[in-house]
């Protein structure tokens, strides 16, 4: 993981867009990185030290600037070494310490709202377009599915190939997801207890439990089989309660928080008596200064897993909303070449059952990223979060890719 912090790469990357000649904007850089709507504000979260780029951003950024990645790695390296000698100086007079502990309360009670408003920002444009791939493609998909009568049970996932996926790859998880949705639309086709008549949310959330928590033909749970998507706390986190419950999208961000915010905001509740103080004395001064420093450490110790989250929902809307627009005309097509109901598998022809089972591998893709476990991000020891962000850029590129060759 990196070792330096977002505040000392903010800095750096602001110096070297400031030294173009002419000064690069903001909006200039955001263009240049490949940035969509809105990149001009992504920048100026970077340089605030509010958020630190991902892999792949911070490559393209530095491209921009002509450089190279690692050098403003090293860089940012050499000013967090900077920043933290700087920040060790103590003033001699107390009433200098007072001055500059207020201050530091000042910006970490900022650094903490600002996250609070990035988290429901993102979670809110999360939340959009995920319902819109939801009930565009998903559940069309499956009301189209439901009608075909006499479908094959889909293969799933050998034994074999299980027990020798090590950490199970994203084709292997997906194919279970997209085995599972299938036995589940069979199953509601044949008078089952789930079906689009239940409605739009509950719907998505009976067939997307199916998939996740129903078990292959070797008996192996499928839920074991979708990594970072495999537990219900995952679940919960897409809707304020489980999908089987009839959950999806993200909570609205405040829930996220937890994670994240509780540990500084629980050494800034406790120094704050203190700091609206005009006056205090020295004892009073070191106990401030002590829960100010708890509070900047534990930012500091949750902004790359905050980082990630960023990143997450970042990329996952852009691949939902292809989904959303690309695989719902795709679909459209597609219900234009079927048979008039009632229709069954062998009316479908070769190309019609082709693209029946190319849906189901879009519709379980669209779970895989839907299900990504984002607040376990804010949690997660650094070596647990370098696992999982490995295994979430992999599906979120899998998934990508998957989708775009099919529709």
């Amino acid at each position: 993981m990196s070792d330096f912090s977002a505040e000392a790469m903010g800095l750096v990357i602001r110096e070297h867009r400031q030294a173009q000649r002419p000064p690069m904007t903001q909006e200039e850089l955001a263009k240049r990185a490949d940035y969509g709507k809105g990149g001009a504000v992504s920048i100026s979260r970077i340089e605030s030290g509010l958020i630190s780029p991902g892999e792949h951003r911070l490559a393209a950024i530095a491209l921009a600037l002509e450089l190279t990645p690692e050098q403003l790695k090293q860089e940012a390296e050499d000013r967090t070494r900077t920043l933290a000698r700087q920040r060790g100086q103590r003033p001699v007079k107390l009433r200098d310490q007072v001055a500059e502990t207020k201050r530091r309360h000042a910006e970490i009670t900022e650094k903490v709202a600002q996250r609070s408003k990035i988290t429901q920002e993102y979670g809110e444009a999360f939340n959009h377009v995920h319902d819109a791939a939801r009930d565009e493609f998903f559940l069309r998909f499956v009301e189209l599915a439901e009608s075909i009568s006499e479908a094959p049970e889909p293969e799933r996932p050998s034994e074999e190939a299980i027990e020798s996926a090590g950490d199970i790859p994203t084709a292997i998880r997906i194919e279970a997801m997209s085995a599972g949705i299938a036995n589940a639309i069979r199953g509601a086709a044949a008078g089952g207890a789930v079906g689009v008549a239940t409605g739009g949310a509950a719907a998505y959330g009976a067939f997307t439990a199916a998939a996740l928590f129903g078990t292959a033909s070797t008996g192996t749970a499928i839920s074991t089989l979708s990594g970072v998507a495999a537990t219900n706390a995952t679940l919960a986190v897409l809707g304020g309660g489980t999908l089987a419950s009839g959950g999806a999208g993200m909570a609205g961000g405040t829930l996220l928080l937890t994670g994240m915010v509780a540990a500084p905001v629980a050494a800034l509740a406790a120094a704050g008596f203190y700091v609206l103080r005009q006056r205090r004395n020295k004892k009073e001064e070191e106990r401030l200064r002590a829960e100010v420093e708890a509070a900047e450490a534990a930012l500091e110790q949750s902004q790359q897993g905050f980082d990630a989250m960023v990143d997450v929902l970042n990329r996952a809307p852009d691949i939902m909303e292809y989904v959303s627009v690309h695989g719902t005309h795709a679909l459209e097509k597609w219900r234009a070449s079927l048979p008039p109901a009632p229709r069954d598998w062998e009316s479908l022809g070769h190309e019609g059952q082709k693209r029946y089972k190319e849906f189901l591998t879009v519709a379980g893709c669209l779970l895989a990223v839907s299900s990504i476990n984002v607040s376990a991000l804010l949690t997660a020891k650094l070596d647990a979060l370098q696992e999982m962000n490995k295994a979430i850029d992999e599906t979120l590129r899998y998934a990508n890719k998957t989708i775009r060759s099919i529709v």
